[in-house]
């Protein structure tokens, strides 16, 4: 697997054209700690009536649950070190967190927002699915990950999502 990783993520890091790169970054640059989420969110709420709202709610509730899984547990409990500096053409690797590269954080963020968004208003989350998909993207492309961590922080933020949807009857049916 750690092979697999280690070829795929030096591909990420020479494939990607500079223009592409760059692309990735502005959007990766707008997630960062959440701003694109939430700027999302409060154009939900504002323009999109019950169901904006009830949309937003749920991606910020799931982000904030895929936040506390990957950033707050995970990273805590995997150590993993970062993909080797040597392997990216790019000064974009030397801005890179310090943390365990295990799992994405970012990746499990954008995939929570956009997976509790989705099921209540579809169209939103569809457009949401494009920059998730750029951060995970640029999160190997730029040497912050392997493509190991990213699907990782992905189902982290899958899972956040799905327990965030349940939560409201997993309550009613502990209080009964």
């Amino acid at each position: 697997m750690s092979e697999v990783d280690g070829v795929l993520t030096r591909q990420a890091a020479f494939r990607v054209s500079p223009g592409v790169g760059k692309a990735l970054s502005v959007v990766e640059e707008a997630a960062e700690s959440s701003k694109l989420w939430c700027g999302a969110a409060v154009l939900m709420a504002v323009a999109g009536g019950r169901r904006g709202r009830k949309a937003a709610a749920g991606g910020l509730a799931a982000l904030a649950v895929a936040q506390l899984v990957s950033n707050g547990l995970c990273k805590q409990i995997a150590g993993r070190e970062r993909p080797p500096k040597e392997w990216f053409p790019h000064d974009e690797v030397d801005d890179r967190p310090e943390s365990s590269s295990f799992p994405s954080g970012h990746t499990a963020a954008a995939v929570a927002f956009t997976a509790a968004v989705a099921p209540v208003w579809p169209v939103v989350g569809a457009v949401c699915a494009v920059p998730a998909a750029m951060v995970a993207l640029e999160r190997v492309q730029s040497g912050a990950h392997y493509p190991s961590d990213v699907v990782a922080g992905a189902v982290v933020g899958q899972a956040a999502a799905a327990l965030v949807r349940r939560a409201p009857r997993l309550v009613l049916r502990w209080w009964r």
